[in-house]
């Protein structure tokens, strides 16, 4: 099988290009949202004749089985849905990297999207949303405590104002990080004050209470807050989820307009098939993770090296060179 993966302007377009150069049999392994949001990234794949796989394997793809082997192992002892581990694999196999981080990584990087928070000015607000309990109200503080520290205006909402203790949660974090904590009950106050904030450069972030994935009223709401105006939202969700749980939760949350994942929890978490699958589901590029609960730190960019670094065994993977060092061994 021939993997390759194509970045268009619309879904038209890339489908036009697979056609013409993978022709009508090509089929759709995985679609994402483009990393800047504006366009479309797809993994297509053909199948390949006998007489040119036996070529394949003569130009050496065979002395890189070792590395799909290992990543297949990693990725399967993770919890990695069948499907998503071999379109991951095949990626490997169709990579020229010289060892087993970087060819995970490769395949990582043309499967997922990657699109971290900005710490200064951002054009649009960060809605925050995810089911109870998935540290939506850390990954805010954490959030507004990084664009803090790196001079940025920042301001914090909260539409959770039924939860008890909710807002005293955020409001004590706001309180040490000097930034004023507002509150919005509904839709229509929401959208007020993003309107009031629009007249100046500033980074706003949004908490919104836990929400089942699998309630009408519950994502109507969100829906309803989520046209308050324009807003990019990141769905929150723990690393150590149910890997089937996270496929539903992620499509649920991708209808009303999740394009992005935080995986929260990353010190709790051996296994990270769940966000894995989410990722892949909801077509949510991955933007940043959260390896503790302290505000002020444990808040990193998740780039396709570190993940990488996450999902592979310790022994199978070179020190890091550069990045955080997360400190953990998942497996």
């Amino acid at each position: 099988m021939r993997l390759k993966c194509y970045t268009a302007e619309s879904m038209a377009e890339a489908m036009a290009t697979i056609r013409s150069e993978l022709g009508d049999e090509a089929i759709i392994v995985s679609t994402q949202r483009a990393a800047d949001g504006s366009g479309v990234r797809i993994t297509a794949a053909v199948e390949t004749s006998s007489r040119e796989d036996d070529i394949q394997v003569a130009l050496g793809r065979a002395r890189r089985t070792p590395m799909a082997d290992l990543v297949r192992e990693a990725l399967t002892f993770h919890g990695t849905p069948g499907r998503l581990t071999e379109m991951l694999v095949s990626l490997v196999l169709s990579s020229n990297a010289p060892d087993t981080l970087s060819a995970c990584s490769r395949a990582l990087e043309q499967a997922f999207g990657f699109t971290p928070t900005a710490t200064g000015p951002l054009p649009r607000p960060v809605l925050l949303v995810g089911p109870p309990g998935t540290g939506k109200t850390i990954a805010v503080a954490k959030l507004a405590a990084r664009a803090k520290m790196a001079r940025t205006q920042t301001a914090v909402i909260s539409t959770d104002t039924i939860r008890a203790g909710a807002l005293d949660q955020l409001s004590a974090f706001t309180r040490i990080l000097d930034i004023d904590l507002q509150k919005a009950r509904d839709p229509g106050m929401l959208s007020a004050l993003l309107i009031g904030l629009r007249s100046r450069p500033c980074a706003v972030f949004i908490d919104t209470p836990g929400l089942n994935p699998f309630s009408a009223e519950d994502m109507a709401f969100l829906g309803a807050l989520t046209r308050s105006g324009p807003m990019d939202i990141v769905l929150v969700l723990n690393a150590g989820v149910d890997p089937m749980e996270a496929i539903d939760i992620a499509e649920a949350f991708a209808e009303v307009g999740a394009t992005r994942i935080l995986a929260s929890r990353l010190d709790m978490a051996r296994r990270l098939g769940g966000i894995l699958a989410a990722a892949e589901a909801g077509k949510l590029a991955f933007g940043d993770v959260s390896i503790n609960p302290h505000v002020a730190d444990g808040l990193y960019a998740i780039a396709p090296a570190s993940l990488a670094q996450l999902i592979l065994p310790a022994d199978d993977r070179p020190p890091p060179s550069s990045g955080p060092d997360f400190q953990m061994e998942p497996n």
